[in-house]
């Protein structure tokens, strides 16, 4: 989520904060301006914020270390396997713009508290899986909690501290931002190695439970009247199975002939389709549609807006391949491929304090071409893979890869809301967490059908679960098809490399002036470059 203190963005999906909100945040407290200061208060509140939204960024990445196992013990193909991922990945973008009205209407509190309950339902539940469809179901009752954690979290905090602390507030809420990619992967390898897969889902249990009995304890009631909120119904009905059949056309390209197929052309048109006709319904609801098609007629935010769906791409794609390369194509086990992972964790925890300060001196015209270079000359040695390429070169340009997200996502975000009046950046802002997610769950998609072709072409279809699935390769088979492996992913990272270029072409036209020169449009209370609200 951007960062940036002079737009005063609200959290994702709700309403821009204002004194009159104090209800709807339910803090039951307006801003504290007596100090720039954080108080006891404030930081407690925000540790108790962050028990929760740590586990929902950590499960973004926990479940990736632990493909090859569940692929295994279920007999799942990689097209189907993915959908641990894309559905949890599709139910936080789905849940994302339904946070703000909740808020509004229920308070944050009980909010928060019922989004801890049902983010630990969903990871009980998965745990306790029978079948991949089982475990896919769940997973989106997982998605769906988590993804109301980290904007009702923002909404508490903002009514807590004020706007004028809104920057210090935003540096304890970045604590599972930047520690979830590092540790997520880590500590799902060990637990898949040593414990058993399902912990990756029973450990959120007792962190809920503590988590939840922190929040009954620290966050304060809602006082006052809630916010007769309304909820696009029409548009929840329309976009997210729109891109659920989407997403679910890209992954039968793997089993059913390929992108040509009936099949597969009829889920894409379907899904385009539920899309379209979603653009247009938000065009005549506005503002109060589930995501705001207008803004869009802001170039600078249109392009952001494009660059974030693929740096969404670029960064899930990466932690689908990555992982299953060091386990299929070189046999390294779960908490060892958790390990070689993390220098790209490393790499955007090192960029992204100093992305922010760079961006707002020179502005993400500037910063983010950078970071798409980066990416770029840390997705080549992948590129180039041979059956014994040195874990050191690419342990040296997964931190590259890292430094370039770290100058991508987040300068990219909070370019999009430079143009934008004050009135439309909590609308956007949600959106770009949304479009975030759906690049996520494209890149996802598409990545493990690419790469379960390329294995199904390279290798013989009955030895060890290969021929595109996911089980365990035998280490004979792997030292006889080494090359054949690592071309299979070479061929895919290719595409990734593709899909990550693409990032040059917004980030070329992003703003490029630092935020004092901006004009300080986005402190007025009229939109701009936007038609009137309703």
């Amino acid at each position: 989520m951007p960062d940036d203190a002079k737009a005063r963005p609200g959290p994702a999906g709700t309403r821009p904060p204002g004194p009159e909100a104090g209800a709807g945040a339910g803090t039951g407290a307006g801003y504290q301006e007596q100090s720039d200061r954080l108080d006891r208060r404030v930081i407690v509140l925000g540790l108790v914020i962050v028990s929760g939204t740590l586990m929902a960024i950590l499960d973004t990445t926990i479940v990736n270390v632990a493909l090859q196992t569940l692929g295994r013990d279920f007999h799942a193909s990689l097209s189907t396997i993915q959908w641990v991922i894309t559905g949890y990945l599709l139910a936080l973008g789905t849940v994302i713009p339904i946070t703000g009205w909740a808020v509004d209407r229920f308070g944050g509190r009980r909010v928060w508290m019922t989004s801890i309950v049902l983010f630990v339902l969903g990871s009980a539940l998965s745990g306790a899986a029978w079948n991949i469809e089982s475990l896919i179901a769940f997973r989106v009752v997982q998605g769906l909690g988590g993804g109301m954690l980290m904007p009702t979290g923002m909404a508490i905090l903002t009514m807590a501290a004020g706007p004028r602390r809104l920057g210090r507030v935003m540096s304890i809420v970045g604590i599972p931002m930047l520690l979830g990619p590092v540790l997520g992967p880590i500590l799902g390898g060990w637990l898949v190695e040593d414990v058993q897969w399902r912990w990756i889902f029973f450990v959120n249990l007792p962190v809920g439970a503590v988590a939840l009995a922190l929040a009954w304890w620290k966050i304060p009631r809602a006082g006052g009247e809630h916010r007769a909120a309304t909820l696009d119904v029409r548009g929840l009905l329309l976009l997210p199975p729109g891109f659920v059949l989407l997403i679910y056309g890209l992954s039968t390209a793997s089993s059913s002939g390929g992108f040509g197929s009936p099949s597969t052309i009829a889920w894409l048109a379907g899904g385009a389709a539920l899309v379209a006709l979603f653009a247009v319904h938000s065009a005549r609801l506005g503002e109060r549609a589930l995501i705001d098609v207008r803004l869009f007629r802001d170039r600078v935010y249109a392009t952001a807006a494009g660059g974030v769906f693929f740096v969404g791409t670029a960064l899930m794609g990466s932690m689908l391949l990555i992982p299953l390369y060091y386990q299929l194509g070189r046999g390294e086990g779960a908490l060892a491929a958790g390990l070689l992972l993390a220098p790209q964790g490393l790499g955007a925890a090192t960029a992204m304090p100093f992305s922010g300060l760079l961006t707002d001196k020179l502005g993400a015209g500037r910063v983010v071409p950078v970071g798409v270079v980066l990416l770029v000359l840390g997705t080549i040695p992948f590129v180039l893979l041979e059956s014994g390429t040195s874990y050191w070169l690419l342990g040296a340009a997964l931190y590259v890869r890292g430094l370039g997200l770290g100058c991508t996502m987040m300068p990219t975000m909070s370019a999009a809301l430079t143009t934008l009046g004050r009135a439309a950046v909590s609308r956007a802002t949600g959106a770009l967490n949304i479009i975030v997610q759906l690049g996520g769950s494209f890149g996802t998609a598409l990545l493990a059908v690419i790469l379960s072709r390329e294995l199904g072409s390279g290798l013989p279809k009955a030895p060890g679960g290969s021929g595109g699935g996911v089980g365990e390769i035998p280490a004979q088979v792997r030292e006889r098809f080494g090359p054949q492996i690592a071309d299979a992913f070479g061929g895919t990272f290719w595409v990734a490399l593709g899909l990550t270029a693409v990032l040059i072409v917004p980030a070329l036209l992003l703003p490029r002036h630092g935020a004092s020169a901006s004009g300080g449009t986005a402190d007025e209370d009229v939109p701009v470059n936007l038609p009137a609200s309703h």
